[in-house]
């Protein structure tokens, strides 16, 4: 994976569904660890029936840009490796499947909905909001159109996520996930700091303690301040739908989701990578290693 040009892979009218291609899975290269890490929101492939009221510039600003290509080397490292390729602003996986808002639903939908904090800031299930807080979409969505998206992306990325953490502890007794994010570097209007609060270089969540062993939450953040990180716990994120769903630490299942500010690697107004993107790389591949030679002990305690 390399750095792209930000509207390169927006894709046009000849788009087909996703169906199983709505993610990537690379499985580790050498020895296994029970680790995988997963990219839900870098995802940057637009199908034809996406329509936005934006430019593209400002639309590749609900993604986490290449966050998946930063990420690209943990299965050289023994992990296994999971990325989204639709975009968060078709659907979100790291959301529940009733975190809806009604206005945005063309017709009658056919389930209960329980539209939370989430949507209620324009980042639901169906991304509504621009990173600023403006309107994101054209109008209401159709709910063939809803449920499609529902049935070709959202449940195979998380059916695969859930189906590869199985199998990974099934093999080793334990798994350790981490969900990986950016975030800007900067609160804004859609955000649960609010706007201008400056962010440090990492944010660790773990639903505050809930959905993995302290001693992961620890080691993480340890090796992070070590390589000259500014780290925070749960604050602004403490994790969202993916980490609560995986994580049960009581069944030997840890999650934990990291937010890297985009500041450590990208040009934040034009998309575009900076000299700190080949340092933070490879910073996250020896994170990556390191986790994984802790989890292969920690398994085995």
């Amino acid at each position: 994976m390399n750095p792209k040009d930000p509207t390169s892979d927006i894709t046009g009218a000849d788009a087909a569904p996703f169906d199983s291609w709505a993610y990537d899975l690379f499985e580790p290269q050498g020895e296994e660890a029970p680790l995988l890490i997963d990219s839900p929101h870098s995802g940057r492939v637009y199908p034809a029936d996406f329509q936005t009221r934006v430019t593209a510039l400002v639309l590749r600003g609900a993604e986490d840009w290449m966050v998946d290509d930063l990420v690209g080397e943990a299965p050289l490292e023994g992990a296994t490796l999971l990325a989204a390729r639709f975009p968060r602003a078709y659907i979100d996986p790291n959301r529940r499947l009733d975190d809806i808002d009604p206005a945005l639903i063309d017709g009658t939908w056919r389930e209960p909905l329980n539209p939370g904090p989430k949507t209620a800031l324009g980042i639901g299930l169906f991304r509504a909001k621009t990173n600023d807080g403006k309107p994101l979409l054209a109008g209401p969505l159709s709910v063939e159109g809803l449920q499609a998206r529902i049935e070709r992306c959202w449940w195979p990325y998380r059916r695969t996520l859930n189906d590869t953490l199985d199998r990974l502890h099934a093999r080793h007794g334990a798994v350790w996930h981490i969900d990986m994010h950016s975030m800007k570097s900067v609160g804004t209007e859609i955000t649960p700091d609010g706007p201008g609060v400056r962010r440090p270089d990492m944010v660790i969540g773990d639903l505050e303690g809930e959905s993995c062993d302290p001693a992961f939450t620890a080691f993480v953040a340890e090796r992070l301040i070590a390589m000259g990180y500014s780290v925070a716990v749960n604050d602004p994120y403490k994790g969202a739908e993916i980490i609560r769903t995986c994580g049960r630490p009581a069944e030997n299942r840890h999650s934990l989701q990291i937010e890297m500010s985009r500041a450590l690697y990208m040009d934040e107004a034009t998309i575009t990578a900076t000299a700190g993107y080949a340092r933070l790389k490879a910073d996250l591949r020896r994170l990556v290693a390191e986790v994984a030679a802790w989890t292969q002990e920690a398994k085995a305690a």
